[in-house]
């Protein structure tokens, strides 16, 4: 296949864009009375079955497990795949999406730490203004001088979410290297089904909730969907199609080039979560996830 950027950035572009969406479809549901760690448990489960489905239909042989590789899927299905989820649907139940989103972006400036001081790569040291940019943002974005600052627990959730979403991104990058991105994913989530089902029982599940049809907050306070629908949309077009989207567009363009454009994601969920549900950030906190996000590009290009 012959390369073609446009298409890859465009792919990634898209993806970024129905991630930035599924943020506030995810609160949506949250406000129904779905705790954190149930939409979790869904949203594993869903991508579980989708990605499984496209890995039956593309490269059945893909999903053959060696024995070997078990430590590995069950620390990117616990420790990354479950655990980032979580944090970030704690995150955003709590706190502005954007603030939530930013902070769990930092996390590829912790990767290529971790890849500095513990994998003895060789970093550029732009790598130090990346961290000094994105902890000047950070400090604008929280207000750390103010008494009244957002909601400390979900402040909380979304530094657990970055220090987990560079763990997964870790185990991926060493996942990759043995098998392919779907077959990697449909395992990682299979363990993070597992976790969370042992955790919360599926028997202990509101199934009667999905059918509860609840307002959509905000701007559109006026209309209603049942929660099922929503749980639908953030499974296969929060999930699974931003993901496949993402995987396809690495065949276009570097997976550094496709980490700097999917930055398009928190920005894109400020905007929608300004234009739904109300959400906004002062002019000072808009300046700190701008300083973070540049801080954040700069660290994709360190490595």
């Amino acid at each position: 296949m012959v390369p073609r950027p446009a298409l890859g950035y465009a792919m990634v572009a898209l993806a970024a864009a129905l991630f930035a969406v599924n943020g506030t479809v995810s609160k949506v549901i949250l406000g129904s009375g779905i705790s954190a760690q149930q939409l979790t448990e869904v949203r594993c489960a869903g991508a579980l079955v989708g990605l499984t489905l496209i890995a039956l239909a593309t490269r059945p042989s893909s999903l053959r497990l060696r024995s070997t590789e078990l430590p590995l899927l069950l620390a990117l299905g616990v420790g990354g795949l479950a655990l980032v989820q979580w944090a970030y649907f704690f995150a955003i139940h709590r706190v502005e999406i954007g603030i939530a989103l930013v902070i769990q972006f930092v996390g590829p400036i912790l990767v290529a730490l971790w890849a500095r001081f513990v994998y003895g790569e060789r970093v550029r040291r732009r790598i130090w203004l990346a961290l000094a940019l994105a902890l000047t943002g950070l400090v604008l974005i929280v207000e750390l001088w103010k008494a009244h600052r957002p909601n400390g627990a979900g402040l909380a959730a979304a530094a657990v979410a970055a220090v987990t979403y560079a763990g997964y991104i870790l185990l991926a990058e060493r996942g990759v290297r043995g098998r392919d991105p779907i077959s990697l994913s449909a395992w990682g989530f299979l363990f993070a089904t597992l976790f969370w089902s042992v955790l919360a029982p599926w028997w202990n599940f509101p199934a009667a909730r999905a059918d509860d049809h609840v307002s959509l907050l905000g701007h559109l306070a006026g209309s209603q969907l049942p929660v099922w629908a929503l749980m639908l949309w953030m499974v296969v077009l929060g999930t699974i199609v931003p993901f496949a989207l993402v995987v396809s567009a690495l065949r276009h363009i570097s997976a550094t080039r496709a980490g700097i454009t999917g930055m398009l994601e928190p920005v894109l969920a400020i905007v929608v979560a300004w234009a739904w549900l109300g959400e906004t950030l002062n002019l000072l906190q808009a300046s700190g996830a701008t300083v973070t996000l540049a801080g954040i590009a700069i660290a994709q290009t360190s490595r």
